[in-house]
């Protein structure tokens, strides 16, 4: 069948070593960090017992910002915030059904960083209202990602430590280990939800500092010494 218009080309990010990965759907996990939940008015669970389900949200695939190219301060916000994130990206396909917790880590092909910038005036004025809050998270451009990093060269996540720092500056900070919910958990949870596929990406929650941004701002993301993102709001 003939196209009737030109298709829009395919969100791509690299990969080290080479290639890139052709991204399929963005999924991201709100309030994952005890820290983050608190210290945005939530009341954060205190054992695993009272976690209850987690909280989903996504983002178009053609959100993702990637390279050196400066990212553009959104339209029709004053109070633009960044929030750091381990990225996960999916290689294959998961079965059909809900996935068993012991089959999540045979999906991942890659992990990274990135962040989730948010448009927190227009996120808190969607909750007062107890609207959805789709404008506030995926908006163009909203989703920097660095260089995906192949699982095999990446090992166990849990002490990794996970930073931003905004024109030198240490703005958020914290090791993987203090998610709430693991990348196993996560996978898991979206297989009830969504048919997980290969081009997936899963931004894994932030922890505490989140804080604004301002045109001209530098940022470095990092996910210990495996994996980096620098960039600049234009």
């Amino acid at each position: 069948m003939t196209d009737v218009i030109p298709a829009q080309p395919q969100p791509r990010v690299p990969v080290a070593g080479g290639g890139s990965f052709p991204v399929h759907r963005i999924y991201c996990v709100g309030r994952n960090f005890a820290d983050h939940a608190k210290e945005m008015g939530a009341t954060a669970p205190a054992s695993a017992a009272e976690r209850g389900q987690p909280m989903f949200f996504m983002k178009p695939a053609d959100a993702i910002a990637t390279g050196d190219a400066p990212v553009p301060y959104p339209p029709a916000t004053a109070d633009l915030h960044h929030e750091v994130e381990l990225v996960v990206a999916l290689g294959k396909d998961a079965p059909a059904g809900v996935l068993p917790l012991d089959q999540t880590l045979s999906l991942v092909f890659a992990y990274g960083v990135g962040l989730d910038l948010t448009r927190r005036d227009l996120q808190a004025a969607a909750k007062a209202k107890g609207g959805p809050w789709d404008i506030a998270k995926g908006f163009d451009h909203s989703a920097p990602l660095g260089t995906l990093v192949p699982a095999a060269q990446v090992g166990a996540l849990e002490r990794l430590e996970l930073s931003l720092e905004i024109n030198g500056q240490l703005r958020q900070k914290s090791t993987l280990d203090q998610m709430i919910w693991n990348v196993p958990e996560i996978l898991h949870e979206l297989s009830k939800l969504y048919a997980l596929k290969a081009g997936d990406l899963v931004f894994m929650g932030t922890p505490a500092g989140v804080a604004a941004l301002q045109p001209g701002d530098r940022f470095s993301a990092r996910l210990g010494t495996i994996a980096r993102h620098d960039g600049v709001i234009a």
